[in-house]
């Protein structure tokens, strides 16, 4: 006969030691706690008290033992009990009979009713018994988690190609990421020429880049192209509350991995437990056992077996070294946001999945989308498809996918927003400025829309630049530029009103940022040059750097920064005075139609008075 698993033993013992103690105090609870608390405790008196109140008649029961003597007073509701002790005293009796004294038990017996035993014994054993079910089962999953049954609870998530197949057909755009992955699905598809020249495939590759921009649509891609098994799991699944979980996970994750091999391992945002190990006193060591387990892993296995892991985060800058170097993560694959032609080839493909009009402009579409994501696009035209469906269309037009844009940028018009005609004029002149700034500007982007329907985002209006094409860098004229335009709102508010409103907070904001930018980060300060004074934050998220600088220069930028803003407030001021006659044409056009296009503005501004 096999002998049993000590290890299988233990949660049965445990749970018989539970139910060993809770007999124990359901009994105490019976025989101590609940007599004190539902039934009278007499207080010791002398026998002398006891006499006295004989006398005054208020004593109304006595029990006599041979060790002491229980009676009860009554002093009008309220019953009181005592006890004493036994004294010789042979008139004891007749003094009772005289004050018609009854003679019986003192302290009421517990009642022996089925309500009384339910309440006292009925209810704690259930209790108690609920309470071992749930232990029972939180001792079994603590066996799970601890290693010993693993069968059956990775969490990773097998993508079968053949059921939801993607490939580089579903991807548009990324043609240097494809490129990169190329290597990757032929080795799987042909190992043996790699083998035979002695090259080895990359056992990692990093896929990196903003949120959105399809790094996990690429990993099945390739899976898809390379037709082998894909397992994704996120790099979160890994670390858990039970020490030793994440670890025990990563080990079945590649034995799994083994047995299907040829297959890709796909690891989504491993930022989650590939964090540098920094040394300091505050760590999470659960995250670390899993890390360094992954570590030992990628070291254990021969990537020409088959076993190609791809993993992805948006936050490369804080990853373990131990985890970039080769023989690890061979091969870091950037997956940046789609440039003006990837965007088109985003919105065709995502065009495929609707009906829609055979004359859409994806070329404007795309100016109008400069810096979103795949994810922003597929979004986009979700909500123009939505659009449609409101209007009573039965296919996509580009007004709607136009009007899906504003609404992911500035979000829904508000129906029921009412500005006065002041609030209403006010708008107008500051979009206006916005707007004719840009207009006198060389080589500022062309103004595509102007209005002033409040929306959603809190916005009372905007007006909208589109570049005529691609720009991947910034000039010092394109960024002053653009100060006076973000300028020109406020401006226009202080020619006409001679007042300010709060309708520039967003414009100060941006001005702001972009001002500083421009000091710190960009070198386009006469005071400082090139020096670099700023860190800037996470590459992919974002995020307010820090000042890597003494107070003193701290207290120069804010003077530069100023400076700028101001001398780019002064600019709009003189391009708007110099059109102060174009400024109150294009407003009162402006505040009759509420919105207007771009062609509509041109054609005012170049007509001569």
């Amino acid at each position: 006969m096999k002998a049993q698993d000590p290890k299988h033993n233990s949660p049965r013992k445990k749970l018989a030691t539970y139910y060993g103690l809770a007999i124990l105090i359901i009994i105490f609870l019976n025989y101590v706690v609940f007599p004190l608390l539902f039934y009278p405790r007499p207080r010791q008196v002398a026998y002398s008290q006891f006499m006295r109140d004989v006398d005054s008649g208020i004593v109304t029961q006595v029990e006599i033992s041979n060790t002491e003597i229980q009676y009860a007073t009554r002093e009008g509701e309220q019953v009181n009990y005592f006890k004493t002790g036994i004294m010789n005293d042979p008139d004891l009796i007749t003094n009772l009979e005289a004050k018609s004294v009854e003679f019986g038990a003192v302290i009421p017996e517990r009642p022996n009713t089925f309500l009384s035993l339910l309440l006292t014994w009925g209810l704690p054993i259930l209790f108690f018994v609920m309470m071992g079910r749930f232990v029972s089962r939180s001792l079994q999953g603590r066996m799970t988690a601890s290693g010993m049954s693993f069968s059956g609870h990775n969490a990773a998530r097998i993508y079968v190609p053949d059921e939801d197949k993607k490939d580089f057909s579903d991807v548009a755009g990324q043609a240097e990421a494809k490129e990169s992955l190329k290597e990757i699905i032929d080795f799987l598809g042909d190992p043996q020429k790699y083998k035979a020249i002695g090259a080895k495939c990359p056992k990692g590759v990093l896929l990196v880049g903003p949120p959105g921009t399809g790094k996990t649509l690429i990993a099945k891609a390739v899976a898809g192209e390379a037709d082998v098994p894909f397992f994704s799991i996120s790099g979160s699944e890994f670390v858990e509350m039970f020490v030793g979980r994440g670890a025990a996970k990563v080990r079945e994750l590649f034995e799994q991995a083994s047995k299907k091999a040829p297959c890709i391992v796909f690891i989504d945002e491993i930022d989650t437990i590939g964090k540098k190990r920094d040394g300091q006193i505050a760590t999470n060591d659960e995250r670390e056992q899993t890390l360094n387990q992954l570590l030992t892993e990628m070291d254990g296995f021969d990537s020409n077996k088959g076993v190609i892991i791809l993993a992805a985060t948006n936050r490369p800058e804080i990853l373990d070294p131990a985890l970039l170097r080769p023989g690890r993560f061979d091969r870091l694959v950037r997956v940046e946001l789609p440039d003006l032609q990837d965007r088109i080839a985003l919105m065709k493909v995502h065009m495929r999945k609707v009906k829609h009009a055979e004359d859409i402009d994806y070329s404007l579409i795309a100016r109008m989308t400069a810096g979103a994501s795949g994810a922003d696009m597929a979004n986009i035209v979700n909500e123009a498809a939505l659009r449609a469906v409101r209007m009573g269309r039965e296919f996509v037009t580009t007004t709607d996918l136009e009007e899906s844009i504003e609404t992911v940028i500035a979000g829904q018009q508000k129906k029921n927003a009412i500005l006065s005609d002041q609030e209403k004029e006010i708008v107008a002149y500051h979009e206006i400025g916005h707007a004719l700034v840009a207009a006198n500007q060389t080589g500022a982007a062309p103004v595509q829309k102007i209005t002033i329907i409040p929306r959603t985002s809190g916005a009372l209006g905007y007006t909208m630049q589109v570049e005529e094409e691609e720009k991947s860098l910034m000039s010092k004229r394109d960024a002053l530029n653009r100060l006076e335009v973000l300028c020109g709102g406020r401006a226009a508010e202080e020619i006409v009103f001679n007042e300010i409103t709060t309708g520039a907070a967003n414009d100060i904001e941006k001005v702001t940022q972009l001002a500083r930018q421009m000091v710190t980060q960009y070198g386009m300060s006469e005071r400082f040059g090139m020096m670099a004074l700023e860190t800037s934050g996470s590459q992919y998220l974002g995020g307010e750097g820090r000042l890597s600088c003494s107070s003193e220069t701290a207290k120069e930028i804010d003077e530069e920064v100023l400076a700028l803003i101001q001398k780019s407030q002064d600019n709009a001021r003189d391009i708007l005075m110099a059109n102060r006659d174009k400024l109150d044409q294009l407003t009162a056009h402006l505040i009759e139609k509420e919105t207007i296009t771009g062609a509509e503005f041109m054609e005012i501004l170049a007509v001569e008075e």
